[in-house]
């Protein structure tokens, strides 16, 4: 069973945990996430696909991430997450955290940080190993062609992590 730390609403933790998706969180309660993006020095972004079995955004695209396990900090979320997900070893690339947002969903007991990530490296499509019960495809892209799809509503947090680009698309 995994479970997932509780924070106060100044993002530290409050000795407290949930069990992984059991949306119990009172108003001034998170859990952490974190998101990744991965761009190579051709400028472009390593987005993934989710599979149809997901309950939430079937066939969607997004960069990496997921939820912080209990204990489990931030940035070594992010690189376990990458590399479950895509199979890349992220830790000595260039880059790192860029920003944390908030989101809260009164009375859905969901309310959440997201710590957001950018790392550069250089890699070969052969050095992706894609996680196949989450991840149905990949592409590389460019800023513009990830707008495109958030513009057909088919990219995950893309309001959120559009500051990772450069050139602010």
């Amino acid at each position: 069973m995994e479970l997932w730390d509780i924070y106060d609403a100044n993002k530290q933790p409050t000795g407290r945990t949930m069990k992984r998706n059991d949306w119990c969180l009172k108003d001034g309660e998170y859990h952490l996430t974190v998101l990744g993006a991965i761009v190579r020095p051709d400028g472009k972004f390593l987005i993934t696909r989710r599979v149809m079995t997901k309950a939430w955004a079937p066939g969607w695209w997004e960069i990496s991430g997921g939820a912080a396990q209990a204990g489990e900090q931030s940035k070594d979320a992010i690189f376990r997450e990458i590399k479950e997900e895509t199979g890349l070893d992220v830790s000595n690339a260039d880059g790192g955290y860029l920003f944390t947002y908030q989101r809260e969903n009164p009375g859905e007991g969901d309310n959440y940080f997201v710590d957001v990530y950018r790392f550069q490296m250089d890699f070969l499509e052969e050095d992706l190993h894609l996680q196949e019960e989450e991840t149905a495809g990949y592409m590389l892209a460019t800023p513009e062609q990830i707008k495109e799809l958030a513009d057909q509503g088919i990219f995950l947090h893309y309001d959120s992590i559009k500051q990772v680009f450069k050139n602010g698309v």
